[in-house]
C-alpha cells in the first residue's frame, strides 16, 4: 500500500489485515517504485496524491518496466478525467475516498483473480497511437512533436474518439475551470494541430463541427 497519511495507512492496514491479507506500506512515489521492483506483489493499492512521484508517475514507471502487478488506485479527487488518466497510465481500478473496507476488499479480491497479465497503455484512433505514460503521439510510426497544450488536447479528444467535444470541455480539461483567458486559444493549438498531425498525411482525422466543437476520427464504421 502506498499511502503518506499515516492514520489512514494504519486503518487500512489493520482491517486489512484483520481480513487476512498481509500488508506492507510505503509512503511516498520513490519507495513505491522500489518496493514494487523488490518484491512481487499480488496488488498494489496507490494513492495519487503522493510525495516524490504522483501515483500516475508511479503506475506509469512500473508498466514502463514491464511490472504488471494489479494497481487499485486511491485518490481524494472526483471526476472522471481522474479515473481516465489513472486508467490510462495503466492502473487496473480506481477508488475514490472515502470508501468502505468492504468495498476495497471486494476490490481487492477482483486484482488477485485477474492477476498480473501485461495489458497494453496506449490508445489508438485509427493510424494515431497515444501513449498516456509516455505523453507521446505517433502517426503511422512517426513521432509527432507537441506542446503539452496540445498534447493534453489530443489526448482528451482521443478517450472520446468519435464523438464531438465542445471547446468548453477541452478548455476545462487542458486548462482548468478557472480559465479566463481567450476561448478562441483552442482554434490557435487546432490549427496548429492539424498542420502537425494531418497535414502531412493521406487522412485529416482532426474535424471541427461548427458550432458544436471538434472530433477526432477513427475512420471507423
Amino acid at each position: 500500500m502506498v499511502e503518506d497519511e499515516r492514520r489512514l495507512a494504519a486503518a487500512l492496514k489493520r482491517g486489512l489485515e484483520i481480513g487476512g491479507l498481509a500488508v506492507d506500506v510505503v509512503g511516498n512515489g520513490n519507495d513505491a517504485v522500489w518496493a514494487a521492483t523488490e518484491v512481487s506483489y499480488d496488488v498494489i493499492i496507490l494513492d495519487i496524491m503522493l510525495p516524490g512521484l504522483n501515483g500516475y508517475r508511479v503506475c506509469s514507471t512500473l508498466r514502463d518496466r514491464g511490472n504488471w502487478t494489479p494497481i487499485l488506485m486511491l485518490t481524494a479527487k472526483d471526476g472522471e478525467l481522474d479515473e481516465a488518466e489513472a486508467l490510462d497510465t495503466g492502473a487496473d481500478d480506481f477508488l475514490t475516498k472515502p470508501f468502505s473496507l468492504v468495498v476495497l476488499e471486494a476490490r481487492i479480491r477482483a486484482l488477485v483473480r485477474r492477476g498480473a497479465t501485461a495489458r497494453p497503455t496506449v490508445i489508438r484512433v485509427g493510424d494515431i497511437d497515444i501513449d498516456p505514460a509516455a505523453r507521446t503521439v505517433h502517426r503511422q510510426g512517426h513521432l509527432i512533436e507537441l506542446t503539452s497544450k496540445e498534447y493534453a488536447i489530443v489526448a482528451f479528444l482521443a478517450r472520446r474518439r468519435d464523438e464531438v467535444v465542445s471547446r468548453a470541455d477541452l478548455i476545462m480539461h487542458a486548462w482548468d475551470y478557472t480559465f479566463d483567458g481567450d476561448p478562441n486559444i483552442i482554434e490557435v493549438h487546432m490549427s496548429n494541430l492539424r498542420r502537425k498531425l494531418d497535414r502531412p498525411f493521406d487522412t485529416a482525422r482532426l474535424t471541427t463541427i461548427r458550432g458544436a466543437g471538434y472530433r477526432l476520427d477513427s475512420g471507423e464504421t
